[in-house]
This record gives structure tokens, sequence and C-alpha cells, in this order.
């Protein structure tokens, strides 16, 4: 098992800096000076000079991406100098000083990912651990409504198989994986959020995190979690759904289910008592894959409701030219995946150990 978690380790390294690689290669040949980005229109050549220095960006681009690997690296190498980019600033790195080789410190830290253009120098982690916990909130409320009632109208669907309800389940959850979610948050906005308020007591756009009337403090609004949960559900519900149905009846085709038909047990008993643990099998797997994607598909979703997490937040960078905070997001988002995934591949390989063969 120790071996089979340290292969999938080197291959979640590999893959990181694989999507690191291309993250920093396609941000830095985009047309356009990333020092006057972020000076504005009102620049100065002296000025232009000075930041292009600080940043590292009067280099040759291959010292600009082993700066770029030197700062993402928990374990990296920073100068003495303090004319060079790497000179161990505290106001940059929390570092923890391990060894020093001549002019060299080597270092533990947090990973680094360097300051926005346009929030004043606000470090890039700031800005994602400020907006990254709200993505979280409405991703794990999202994929709760999908499991519940994806799990449950996959059951009736199995259940009544080829009725008219079948039919009508089935129908919905090809409708739910075809439209596409931005689509989805604007109708729902405006069926619920404006033509319905009056009944639904519910907003077009709101956050988790609302100020009062009198600026006091902040509040939590649950109310305006419930528009933008749904409708980031609504595709992972159509695909559990239909996952759900056809596992379900694949395992009721089995001989110990017709052995427990044949005792005389019920439908609904056998489904829970039996059938059910088996065909969730499949279901777990699509559940783990979308909770990941849900993570970096949030992004329309957020803008459309103004939910202050991190897909809108990119979206607000991607619109400012700010590109710090969308290469340190892209960054997270993909670390979160391969995280998950490496999650998911152990549970299966305990579970399974043929798997690790």
């Amino acid at each position: 098992m120790l071996s089979y978690l340290l292969q999938k380790i080197g291959y979640a390294f590999l893959t990181l800096f694989g999507v690191i690689t291309v993250i920093f290669l396609l941000f830095n040949i985009l047309p356009g000076d990333p020092a006057r980005m972020m000076l504005g229109q009102n620049e100065t050549a002296e000025q232009v000079a000075i930041v292009k220095k600080k940043y590292g960006f009067d280099q040759p681009l291959s010292k600009q991406y082993l700066y770029y690997l030197n700062d993402l690296s928990p374990l990296s190498f920073h100068s003495s100098n303090e004319d060079d980019y790497t000179f161990l600033s505290e106001k940059k790195y929390n570092a923890t000083q391990l060894f020093t080789v001549g002019e060299t410190t080597v270092v533990l830290k947090a990973p680094y990912l360097r300051e926005s253009f346009q929030k004043n120098g606000k470090k890039v982690s700031s800005v994602i651990s400020e907006t990254l916990p709200n993505t979280f909130v409405l991703a794990v409320s999202a994929i709760i409504i999908a499991m519940i009632l994806g799990v449950l109208l996959g059951i009736v669907s199995a259940m009544y198989k080829d009725s008219w309800l079948d039919k009508l389940i089935q129908l919905i959850s090809t409708f739910g994986m075809s439209v596409p979610s931005f689509f989805s948050a604007i109708i729902f906005a405006w069926l619920f959020g404006f033509l319905l308020h009056e009944y639904t007591g519910l907003n077009m756009t709101g956050s988790l995190y609302e100020v009062d009337d009198f600026g006091e403090g902040k509040y939590i609004q649950w109310k305006n979690l419930i528009l933008p949960a749904i409708v980031l559900g609504i595709r992972p519900l159509a695909v559990v759904s239909q996952l759900m149905r056809n596992s379900l009846l694949e395992v009721m085709s089995t001989d110990y289910i017709r052995t427990a038909k044949a005792k005389g047990l019920k439908l609904f008993t056998i489904i829970r008592k039996h059938a059910l643990k088996n065909a969730m099998n499949p279901v777990v797997t699509a559940i783990s894959g979308w909770f990941a994607s849900m993570l970096a598909g949030a992004v329309f979703v957020e803008y459309i409701f103004g939910w202050n997490g991190l897909g809108k937040e990119i979206v607000n960078a991607l619109n400012t030219l700010d590109l710090p905070v969308i290469m340190g997001a892209v960054i997270v988002i993909a670390s979160l995946f391969i995280i998950i995934n490496i999650f998911v591949d152990v549970i299966y390989g305990w579970l399974d150990p043929k798997i690790r063969s």
C-alpha cells in the first residue's frame, strides 16, 4: 500500500509541475508588459524599470521561470544580496531558515504566489484564502443536493423502469446535463429572485456574508446560498441520477438479488438492505470528480449571483489583467483536483487490493 501511495504522489507532483509550467508559459507569452499592467496608464520609464527589477521581469524568460518555481517550492533558495529578486525579505516570505552556503540560504516556507497587480500589493495567497472558503461552502452544498436528490431519483427511476415516471426522470436528467450552468443561473436568478421574489424571499444576487444596514459588522445570510447551490448542483444531480439508475438495475439482475426476491422480500427492502450499497460505487466515483470540478466550474455561477468566491475573483482578475491572481487561483484549483484524485485512488486501493497490483 505504501508503494502504491508513493507512486500516486509521484504522478501528482509530475502533473502539478506540468500545470505550473503551462500556466507560466501561457501567461508570459501573452502580449503586454506585466510592469505596465501593474502601474496603469500614467507610468514613467523609471517606474517601469523599478517594477521590472523588483519582480524579476527584466530577466530572461528561463530565469523568470526558475524564480517562479523557487517561489512556489516549499524548499527554496534565497540570496543575501538585496538587489537580487530572491532576497530573503520578511515581507515576501514567511520562512524558516535551514542552512546557509555562502550567499545562498535554504529555507522552508509556504508556497509564495506573489502579489496582486491591482490590490495595492496584497498577497495572492491572502486573496485566495479570503474567497476559497465561500467557494468551498457553495461546492459542498451543491454536491449534497446532487447526491441526495440524484440517488433518490435514480432509485425511483430503477424501481419503476420503463414507466412514465422513469421516462420523465430520464428527460429531466438529459435536460439538466445539456443546459449550461451560466444559462441556468440567469433563469433561476430572474425567476426566483425577481419575478417570484415576493413569494420566495430570495434575492437575485448576494453572498454568504453581508454587511448590516448600519455597517457595524458582517452576518451570515444563508438564503443567498440556495439558488447558486441548486444551479451548481443541477448537472451533477442529472449525472448521479442516471448512474444510480443504471447501476441499480445492473445490481438487481445479479443472482443474490434474485435469491432475495425468491425469499419473498419486498422490493424496497431488497434495495435498501442488499442492492443500494453495491450500486453506490460508480456514484461515489462521479461525486468525487464532480466535487473537484465544481471548485473550478463555479466561476460563472458565482459571478451571476454575486457570490464572493474564488470563481468571481478569477473573473474580476481577468477583467483587470491581474495575472498573479489568475495564475495563483488556477494552481490552487489544480492542486485541489490532484489531492482529491489521490484521496479517491487511495480509498479504491484500500477497498480493492487488485487495483494496487
